[in-house]
């Protein structure tokens, strides 16, 4: 019997498909995972925002009082008032007073009242850069991770719990953005419009700022917007045409309501809203120069301020600490506040545009790059160019922007992860993000260091294991397509880890003042001695109770006129009372004049005068040639003030009574 054996069989020699899938045409049907996760980024962003929010008790005093006085006056309300008899305004649109002041009137002032209004607008910018981005990828992944990427931003975790005008600003940027994806899958001029209004009342927020966005949404539709090029530029002037409508009525309304009956505009030198915004808001911010004319404060001779230390609250200018150039956004505070995500945004934005390259002009995942990429680019370089004052958190106007171009790259790499190009791309998205976060640790070396070496030993893995991947021979495919999974998933999951443990540390902390920052609670950063010393000299302790008792029992339209709006705000939150701002915020603004101040006076509609009187320390004197001080009155008093004619004739013609170092002169007294 012939015994006869199979052939051999032969090896596959047929080449893995490396075609990456052909791009989905609609959203397909919610997966249950994908719903889970979505109720989990949303309710999970929800309660961490919300979790013990009034620590932050009343965050920006300046901005808790115009909210404090909008729930008790409707048009210090519509302005923006910084006191309810509707003296001066807050050197901001009113947007955000708005929304805080709505809700003081409907639930009473308070902490809670005022802040968590902030937390839900971070809730809603979340489901919208869901949104924007799940509908320009066709994917719910993408979508959850550009949320989860927001909500973890330490900037975020910042912002969304405190009480400026970036929040709501930046909800709105991001609503604009939205419409504009939604627009470009059909061209449709309604949602255009959409965008338009939203960035007109992000306009209304924090002025020129909310327009940041607006080249990146332009360009985005006019390049792939699937209409003729005559139909997109007219779509382009109608929503222009809403943006004008929904920003310009309130300019409008501040030119035909009577200067007599509402309040000065703050930070104008002529009381009209648009020279505050291409002024001191605007073009003059910018360039630096929205301190023109010297610093009113001047110091007695013999004296200096520190050179490492700011010009104190509300007095004059500076760039925050912050250097300017490529690298401001990379370092120092800004660095903690934006940065960890934001080179591997800017190569998920260079790699989607390969990835895309021969795709059609209408691309939607193309135009959502566009969105957010250039987005990114345009705020960051003028960022980066700012001359005058630069707050870091000013960098929250970016974190849409990063959000959205860092999960766009991961899904197009994830979309192409059969293939070396995606393989390789997936690893030089996650190394980056991994690379980069642990410098950012590396700065603040004694928090946690762990955390940073975990971070790059999972981040080099798994950009290892991607580049051995990459290579044909390397294994069996089944098995290679499900390690690269597990490595892109395990990688970008690390790239997140800084980022995430700083907005953690940054929630339970109390924030307060001006210039918060992220982070756990750590020692004083360099210069913030000198800078300490500054804010105690000049913010003065004017919340004594027994001065904040003499206004508690004043019957006047006004208890008291003090220089500066910070100052003005601490004693209206203490008392409860309507002060003047003498001077608005940096105490330049020409209101009131003698003139004016003297009617109140005459009329009987303010009852105190406060000034601050301080010995300034020997460390502020200026050394001389012989390496000793200047000579200057040793039991010289200072008095930080502004409107130095109001001061002086208060002075001649009133009683001081000294209560600490405030100087407090009762107006109804029989004058000298």
């Amino acid at each position: 019997m012939t015994v006869t054996s199979a052939p051999a069989s032969l090896p596959d020699t047929t080449p893995p498909d490396t075609t990456p899938p052909a791009p989905a045409t609609a959203l397909p049907p919610i997966r249950r995972w994908e719903r889970i996760g979505l109720a989990v980024l949303l309710i999970g962003t929800t309660v961490a925002y919300l979790w013990n929010i009034t620590v932050n008790a009343m965050g920006n005093g300046f901005y808790a009082a115009a909210a404090w006085s909008g729930s008790r006056d409707w048009k210090a309300l519509l302005f923006g008032s910084l006191d309810p008899e509707n003296f001066i305004t807050v050197d901001k649109p009113p947007v955000s007073q708005w929304v805080m002041g709505l809700s003081g009137q409907l639930f009473g002032f308070s902490s809670a009242s005022m802040l968590i209004p902030q937390a839900l607008m971070a809730v809603a910018t979340v489901a919208l850069i869901y949104g924007a981005v799940t509908r320009a990828a066709l994917s719910r992944g993408a979508g959850l991770l550009a949320g989860a990427v927001f909500a973890v931003t330490p900037v975020v975790a910042l912002m969304f719990r405190f009480n400026n005008p970036d929040a709501v600003m930046v909800l709105l940027m991001t609503a604009g953005a939205y419409c504009t994806i939604r627009a470009l899958r059909q061209a449709s001029v309604r949602w255009l419009m959409l965008a338009g209004v939203a960035l007109g009342f992000a306009f209304l927020a924090k002025m020129l700022e909310g327009f940041m966005v607006l080249p990146a949404l332009g360009i985005a539709y006019l390049i792939v917007a699937p209409a003729t090029l005559r139909a997109r530029l007219s779509h382009v002037l109608a929503a222009a045409a809403a943006l004008v409508a929904s920003s310009g009525w309130y300019v409008v309304l501040t030119i035909l309501w009577p200067e007599s009956t509402r309040p000065y505009l703050a930070g104008s030198t002529n009381n009209t809203f648009m020279d505050l915004v291409l002024g001191y808001n605007g073009f003059a911010r910018f360039l630096g120069r929205n301190y023109k004319g010297g610093n009113r404060f001047e110091l007695p001779p013999g004296y200096e301020m520190p050179h490492n230390a700011g010009p104190g609250p509300g007095l004059g200018p500076g760039s925050g600490g912050f250097g300017s150039g490529p690298d401001r956004l990379f370092t120092g505070e800004i660095g903690y506040e934006i940065s960890w995500l934001l080179p591997a945004a800017i190569l998920a934005f260079v790699v989607v545009l390969a990835s895309r390259w021969r795709a059609p002009r209408t691309d939607l995942v193309r135009g959502a790059a566009l969105t957010f990429g250039l987005w990114l680019i345009i705020d960051g370089i003028a960022f980066s160019t700012m001359k005058g004052g630069m707050h870091a958190y000013y960098t929250l106007a970016i974190g849409p922007a990063v959000a959205g171009m860092f999960a766009l790259g991961v899904h197009e790499m994830w979309r192409h992860r059969a293939s070396a190009f995606g393989r390789i791309g997936s690893a030089a998205l996650i190394l980056t993000a991994g690379v980069w976060s642990f410098v950012v640790l590396q700065r603040n070396s004694d928090w946690q260091p762990w955390l940073r070496w975990t971070i790059i030993t999972i981040a080099v893995l798994a950009a290892v294991g991607l580049l051995i991947a990459s290579v044909p021979a390397a294994g069996r495919r089944r098995l290679r397509d499900r390690v690269t999974s597990v490595l892109v998933i395990g990688g970008v999951i690390a790239g997140l880890g800084g980022s995430t443990a700083y907005a953690v540390a940054t929630l339970p902390q109390s924030h307060t003042g001006g210039n918060p920052t992220v982070g756990p609670a750590k020692a004083g950063k360099p210069g913030s001695e000198q800078q300490s010393e500054v804010d105690r000299i000049m913010g003065g302790n004017f919340a004594e109770p027994h001065v904040v008792g003499l206004l508690s029992g004043t019957t006047t339209r006004w208890s008291a006129a003090v220089d500066r709006s910070s100052t003005a705000a601490t004693l209206e939150l203490a008392s409860r009372t309507a002060v003047i701002a003498i001077g608005g915020f940096t105490s330049r603004d020409p209101v009131p004049t003698l003139d004016q101040f003297q009617e109140l006076v005459r009329t009987h509609q303010v009852r105190y005068y406060l000034a601050q009187e301080v010995q300034l320390p020997d460390s502020w004197r200026v050394p001389s040639q012989g390496d000793t001080a200047t000579s200057a009155p040793e039991d010289e008093l200072w008095r930080p003030i502004g409107h130095r004619d109001i001061g002086d004739w208060v002075a001649q013609h009133y009683q001081a009574t000294h209560i600490g170092n405030i100087a407090v002169y009762d107006l109804a007294a029989t004058p000298n």
